[in-house]
Formats: structure tokens, sequence, C-alpha cells
């Protein structure tokens, strides 16, 4: 366990003298769901998971905003003698990634994005109350979904505010020059269709919207754009994430 603030996070290092690889988890996600990456990448990385606030065996705190995020994720590469890894981030954890190759090019080897991290403006008031009632609409859920590593220890008022803050975070206006920051080799992967809480034209849509970004800063790439939904990527297309830490590591 690794401490911090009021909090203690869980995580698990193979060691050795590899490129460490540092994966980020989604929004309510655990460590769990980074295995088939892991796997695909073998021995010669060391991997580095840890569970978020309140998620999988990490404790409960009460500060769960993305910068208190930040924070862990500087907790554990100290706690850990990490320096200059990969980040490999998956949806929230993304942006996690994408935040900290911006702010610390020097501690920061490469980043990838997998179907995160994407500018969009489509929330709204209205928006915003659609989230909180799906999260209410889905409450009876958790106790099932959270063994899964896809619902957090924490009320549905919570897992709606961390949506909408990512959500809000990734206006143009504040996600772009995050972006166009980034001085470090970045790679995207790239779901198709819709997910949960976002249909297949929204998000097909949003995932156009990060043209600009390539335009603008050519160290940001398309690594693939792959056939699974943002839910199923890491299930499902696996080797194309191991693929874009390859190449980085190259």
């Amino acid at each position: 366990m690794v401490a911090i603030d009021d909090t203690a996070l869980a995580v698990t290092d193979t060691g050795g003298a590899g490129q460490a690889v540092v994966y980020l988890n989604g929004s309510y996600a655990d460590q769990s769901h980074w295995r088939r990456v892991i796997a695909e990448l073998g021995g010669g990385y060391r991997h580095i998971t840890y569970d978020e606030r309140a998620r999988g065996k990490s404790e409960r705190a009460t500060d769960y905003s993305f910068e208190a995020c930040l924070r862990d994720l500087d907790a554990v590469l100290t706690a850990r003698g990490v320096e200059r890894p990969i980040l490999v981030g998956w949806s929230y954890g993304a942006m996690i990634a994408m935040h900290w190759a911006s702010r610390h090019p020097e501690r920061t080897r490469a980043a990838v994005s997998v179907d995160g991290a994407l500018p969009h403006e489509w929330l709204d008031d209205a928006a915003r109350e659609q989230i909180r009632k799906l999260f209410r609409r889905l409450s009876p859920l958790f106790p099932v979904a959270r063994p899964l590593g896809l619902a957090a220890r924490m009320s549905a008022e919570r897992h709606a505010e961390i949506n909408i803050e990512i959500n809000e975070l990734c206006a143009p206006a504040v996600l772009d020059p995050v972006l166009d920051g980034i001085t470090v080799p970045a790679r995207y992967v790239l779901a198709s269709g819709g997910n949960l809480g976002g249909e297949a034209e929204l998000m097909e849509r949003i995932r156009a919207d990060l043209g600009p970004v390539l335009t603008r800063n050519p160290n940001i790439q398309v690594s693939a754009k792959v056939a699974s939904n943002h839910s199923k990527i890491l299930r499902k297309d696996f080797r194309a994430v191991a693929d874009a830490v390859r190449d980085l590591a190259r």
C-alpha cells in the first residue's frame, strides 16, 4: 500500500530492470483490467498497476477530484522509485496520463491514451442531469459491479460528479492547451462505436475532434483505430494497446 493524503493505494509492481510501464485505470475500474495487456507485453517490462481511491483494494478518501488522482500518480512513482515511465491510461486514466505528460515531460518517457483524453464540448445542464439520473438508476447494480472492477465504493452521487468533472475537463478550451503542450511521444488507441451513456454517433464525433490536435502537435499520433467499443477495448483489442507501448519503448 502507498499512503497519500487521507488514503492508501493498493499497488502491484512486477519489478525488474525493464522499461517501466504504469497503467492508469478508467473512472471506476481497478487494476485487473490490464492483465491482458501485461500478459501480451510479457516479462521484458516492469509493469506497475494500482487502484485509485475507493476502487479495488484501495482505501476510501474524502477527495475524489481529478487533481487528487494526479497526486496519487506522483505518490506511486515516488514510492516505487520509478523514473520516466511509459504511462498507459484508459478512459479517465488517459486524461491522467496526458495531463501528467504535459506537466512533467522530464518525468515521462511517453504516453498512451486508450480511447480517452478526447476534446469535446457536449456537456450542458441537461446532460449533467442525465448523468446523475443514469448513476442513480445504476446504483442497485454497484454491489455486483464492484467485485468485477466496474464500480467504486462510493455513492451514486459521487460516481456522477466524477463523470461530470472529467467531461468538463475535456472541453477544448481546457484540454487543448494540455495536449498542445505535450513534448514527449504520445499515441492514441481509439475504439469504435458507442458505449454505456454515449451513443455511437456522439462517440465517433468526439473521436473525430482529435484531428486538429494531431495537426497542431506532431508528438501525438493515432496508433490504431480498433473494432471494439470503449468498454471492451482492453478485453478485445489489448494487442493494439501493447503494440503502442512496444512502439514507444523502441
